[in-house]
């Protein structure tokens, strides 16, 4: 019992909920996800979630380690904005083009489209996550300020587990409802435009990240 209050914080609770009211807010991710399992369901996109929730790892252990190294050189979050931007219009005008070609025909059948394979999944996941600057300043503020600088390093450890299952869990549950045949066969030939409308929102995400980086 004793081993377990050393490793959980007193302000882990402040930390899980401010971490979990941030998820409930879409970003480029959580349309990224969506917008592939309205066609490809759970079995086309489970591995765009394990890629987010990679990418997201990444920045919780540069959170961890100090972020100070890296934000002391702006260029080098300038240009991680500046590829962020174009990977979303990139990704954006992918699902803007979506076209009403297979569709749901009732309610035991669900869309049949080419799934993309788990490696396409996965680098489509990590870099959605990765080439997002929020997400490191997001993460860094958690632990700097939610946290403080008086918790252990397994403490930090702890913390970081925990926010990473929990992307995992919310973007898996999220893409579960979304591909559900059901929810599919609710959609049925208006498929192609829930996805065109993910994509118009990743576009415009990127077009403010690049007008903020270039202003």
């Amino acid at each position: 019992m004793t081993s377990l209050d050393n490793l959980i914080p007193t302000a882990f609770p402040a930390l899980a909920l401010a971490h979990f009211l941030a998820l409930l807010s879409p970003g480029q991710d959580f349309f990224l996800i969506a917008g592939h399992a309205i066609r490809h369901n759970l079995r086309g996109s489970r591995f765009i979630c394990v890629g987010v929730a990679l990418g997201n790892a990444v920045y919780i252990v540069i959170a961890i380690l100090g972020w100070s190294s890296i934000a002391g050189f702006p260029t080098i979050i300038s240009v991680i904005e500046l590829i962020g931007a174009a990977y979303l219009l990139w990704i954006g005008w992918q699902l803007i083009r979506s076209q009403a070609n297979e569709v749901v025909v009732d309610a035991t059948t669900t869309i049949k489209s080419a799934v993309p394979s788990a490696l396409k999944q996965l680098w489509l996941g990590v870099n959605s996550a990765l080439l997002n600057p929020k997400n490191a300043l997001f993460y860094i503020s958690l632990m700097a300020v939610i946290l403080g600088k008086e918790v252990t390093l397994q403490q930090q450890a702890f913390c970081g587990l925990w926010m990473f299952v929990v992307v995992l869990g919310w973007s898996l549950s999220v893409t579960s409802v979304i591909g559900h045949r059901y929810v599919q066969q609710f959609l049925r030939r208006k498929i192609h435009l829930f996805e065109r409308g993910a994509g118009a929102v990743l576009i415009s995400f990127g077009l403010g990240l690049l007008i903020q980086t270039t202003s």
